[in-house]
């Protein structure tokens, strides 16, 4: 009966992170199709909670946000802050796509090598500590450039844009997508690789996961002393070994306490109150759509651009990819043949070309680049 209900619990878990990595997939294919005008798709940016922090010192300062972040990123981010205090890093046990992509290949690399690696500890310690110094430098280059620093070294950015193909992922996330490869490569060994070294979101949600007054409570009296708690743990916390886990590596998947062969050996505990393991992911669950319900009804949960007015003359750098060449000039107040002149455009290229496609057809373009010399 005991592995019946870990096993529902555990199946629950990976059910909720499927659906995520499946409507963050398709969310990414349709901003590559609809592009991310205010009737579009968002991009996976303005979805990532981290986008959030990337741009909380421009909010503070400036009043706005760095590109391709709006009120609705910041939103998530604040529900994950909320959530991270609650539940300590419930948020990459049970929500986060890119940590369940690397767990559906944990599973994968059990199937094949019939069991999961451990970092010998004399590397994992200090390979432990890499995701802070990756916080500190995305969050801060972000901040005083004023962009999505990362955005080209992001793995999941990369994932996001597999769909165009891997020429144009080389041209544009090159480093992110061997990071991806690596992560999800590593996964197959390592359980949880990316998130254990390297997450930056994950980092930061560990920090915060000090203040959470949930903690997993091994009681030695009745633990029988098996280590299985131990073993199943994903990101390797030797639960076995402590009486109280509170660490930031915590990402509350509970597996520890559904898999504990002993009644009352694990309990999770907020306070003094004892709370089931099953509960703890409805807690997860309803705190982050409960705040994006709060979000949408009181109009903070805008992941688009406002509309721009027929006439309308934008400045330069607010020019997004998925516009038109035709579109662009508008914006700009320019004719088309300004615009071809400016950029240096082939006259050939049609102008109902997005702008993002033009480093298909023209060796050497960035849009980034050319963008400038619109100003």
């Amino acid at each position: 009966m005991h592995k019946r209900k870990a096993k529902t619990i555990q199946t629950i878990r990976r059910i909720v992170l499927i659906s995520f990595i499946v409507f963050m997939t398709w969310q990414a294919y349709m901003h590559q199709v609809k592009g991310g005008a205010h009737d579009g798709a968002a991009s996976v940016h303005a979805l990532c909670p981290y986008g959030g922090l990337e741009s909380l010192y421009s909010l503070v300062t400036e009043g706005s946000f760095v590109s391709k972040i709006y009120l609705g990123t910041f939103a998530l981010f604040l529900i994950t802050v909320v959530l991270a205090i609650v539940l300590r890093r419930g948020f990459c046990g049970w929500i986060c796509p890119f940590g369940g992509i690397q767990e559906l290949f944990g599973l994968l690399g059990k199937k094949i090598f019939g069991k999961q690696l451990m970092m010998p500890g004399s590397a994992d310690r200090p390979l432990r500590y890499l995701k802070y110094g990756v916080l500190v430098l995305t969050a801060g280059a972000a901040w005083i450039t004023g962009s999505l620093w990362m955005s080209p070294y992001d793995p999941w950015a990369a994932y996001a844009h597999l769909g165009e193909g891997i020429p144009a992922l080389l041209i544009e996330y090159r480093v992110g997508f061997i990071i991806l490869i690596v992560s999800v490569a590593g996964s197959l060994l390592y359980d949880r690789f990316f998130c254990k070294y390297l997450c930056p979101m994950g980092a930061f949600l560990g920090i915060l996961s000090k203040l959470s007054p949930h903690r997993i409570v091994r009681n030695r009296d009745v633990c029988i002393d098996c280590g299985l708690c131990g073993k199943v743990c994903p990101v390797n916390i030797p639960v076995d070994q402590l009486d109280r886990a509170t660490t930031a590596e915590c990402i509350e998947c509970q597996l520890c306490t559904v898999s504990c062969p002993k009644e009352g050996a694990l309990e999770n505990r907020m306070g003094k109150r004892i709370v089931r393991p099953l509960v703890v992911g409805i807690i997860v669950l309803a705190v982050y759509f409960g705040g994006i319900g709060i979000a949408r009804a009181t109009g903070t949960y805008r992941l688009l651009p406002e509309p721009i007015a027929v006439g309308e003359i934008i400045p330069a750098e607010e020019l997004r990819g998925f516009m038109t060449l035709r579109e662009i000039a508008d914006y700009r107040g320019l004719s088309l043949e300004e615009v071809y002149q400016r950029m240096e455009i082939p006259a050939e290229i049609p102008g109902s070309t997005q702008a993002k496609a033009l480093a298909d057809k023209i060796p050497g373009f960035s849009f980034d680049e050319a963008r400038e010399k619109l100003e």
